[in-house]
């Protein structure tokens, strides 16, 4: 599980999770089968509580994994600007492989997602979107941004 790890050689279909993930809460994205869309699904919140040895907001992810045949996991890995790793980075990457072994075989990789709260956050406050709402949902539209990005990368290949 690394950004660093090979893309799959050939575009499969199915739907695939984005997760955004923040110190208060977790954005979800997911895709239509196709792999065309980036849609936003669901905003958890981050969750230290065990069910099953496993964080609650993990094992929702799990749960959502499971009801929609997902394919592939895409979490967001905050990078600076400069490319390096902050600590929030590396938290991500502890989360990513929690999540990994939890769902495996489905693979989960990291995508870099420079920007995408940002963008998430003015694409929100151009459509109106104001207050608690964009609070509520700038996880989720980060979840999209990051998503969309990888399937138009995986797209490209």
């Amino acid at each position: 599980m690394s950004e660093n790890e090979p893309e799959p050689a050939a575009f499969t279909r199915g739907r695939r999770l984005a997760v955004d993930v923040g110190k208060v809460r977790v954005g979800v994205a997911m895709s239509d089968p196709d792999g065309v869309l980036a849609s936003p699904l669901v905003t958890l919140a981050r969750d230290l509580t065990t069910k099953k040895g496993v964080p609650t907001d993990i094992a929702a992810l799990v749960d959502l994994v499971e009801e929609h045949e997902v394919v592939e996991i895409v979490v967001g890995l905050p990078v600076t600007l400069a490319g390096t790793e902050s600590f929030a980075a590396r938290e991500c990457r502890k989360y990513a492989g929690l999540l990994a072994r939890t769902v495996e075989p489905v693979p989960v990789r990291l995508a870099d997602e420079r920007l995408s709260t940002a963008s998430a956050s003015r694409r929100l406050a151009e459509r109106g979107v104001k207050g608690r709402r964009r609070k509520a949902v700038v996880d989720q539209a980060a979840a999209v941004e990051i998503l969309q990005q990888y399937l138009e990368r995986q797209r490209r290949i």
